[in-house]
């Protein structure tokens, strides 16, 4: 007997489901990670809410997050959090094109690669 590996339109709801789940997961336990790291430096650093203090420059960009959360540094990992969550309902969209591609469904994969091509021209991945 063999094993049916044919891609259903519930087997890629389950896919995505568990893919949206463990990004969100994944996402949560790397801002909490960076979080408790940032307490534990700064947790005598007083607070001054009467000026707003934007994030460094180094974590506008991809490079320096993962410089800083490679360092070990509270922000830079929080960021990368943030970034997985950002990410994951992208990913979502892009394992909708393979879905769609699998069960045969052209004029979907179209539909969702055009998607796909506006969020990450949003996002400013495309160049």
């Amino acid at each position: 007997m063999k094993a049916t590996t044919e891609w259903t339109d519930r087997r890629v709801e389950d896919v995505i489901g568990n893919l949206l789940r463990a990004g969100v997961l994944l996402s949560a336990l790397v801002v909490w990670s960076g979080a408790v790291i940032y307490l534990i430096r700064h947790r005598h650093d007083p607070a001054d809410y009467r000026v707003f203090h934007g994030e460094p420059t180094d974590l506008r960009h991809i490079h320096g997050i993962l410089h800083d959360s490679i360092a070990l540094h509270g922000r830079g990992i929080i960021q990368l959090g943030l970034l997985l969550l950002i990410a994951t309902p992208i990913a979502r969209v892009a394992f909708s094109v393979f879905g769609f591609a699998e069960e045969r469904d052209w004029m979907y994969v179209g539909f969702t690669l055009i998607v796909l091509l506006i969020l990450l021209y949003s996002l400013g991945w495309s160049s």
